[in-house]
């Protein structure tokens, strides 16, 4: 697998509601992201949500990532990442960087890793 995308996000807080059957949590994150293709920051908050029930657990994180691709020019991408475990995550990505828009065909793979700091968010194409 090789890393196209390394972001290192800092958690802004946590909302939750507890249900009859699951709960949700919404974490609101900012951060900046890097890696050999890419160098920028997280545009705003971006933000996870996890659902969980006693037999489940299931996140989504969305965000828009702003700054330099690897031919130096200016670009965003989007962020979708889903799954039901922090090793095995599957990430969506859409970019308007020439360079990169072969990463919204390929099959990818993301791991999270939190730590005391941060939490860090590897994309690698598979």
């Amino acid at each position: 697998m090789e890393l196209l995308l390394e972001i290192e996000v800092h958690l802004t807080g946590a909302m939750n509601v507890k249900g009859k059957k699951q709960e949700v949590v919404m974490l609101p994150f900012t951060g900046k992201a890097g890696g050999p293709y890419f160098q920028g920051q997280v545009m705003g908050t971006g933000c996870d949500t996890q659902k969980i029930t006693p037999d489940s657990f299931a996140l989504s994180a969305r965000y828009m990532l702003e700054g330099k691709d690897c031919e130096g020019k200016p670009c965003r991408i989007f962020v979708e990442n889903n799954g039901h475990s922090l090793e095995q995550l599957t990430p969506m990505l859409v970019t308007d960087s020439q360079a990169l828009a072969h990463w919204e065909e390929i099959p990818l793979k993301s791991v999270v890793t939190p730590t005391e700091e941060c939490v860090w968010v590897r994309i690698y194409a598979e």
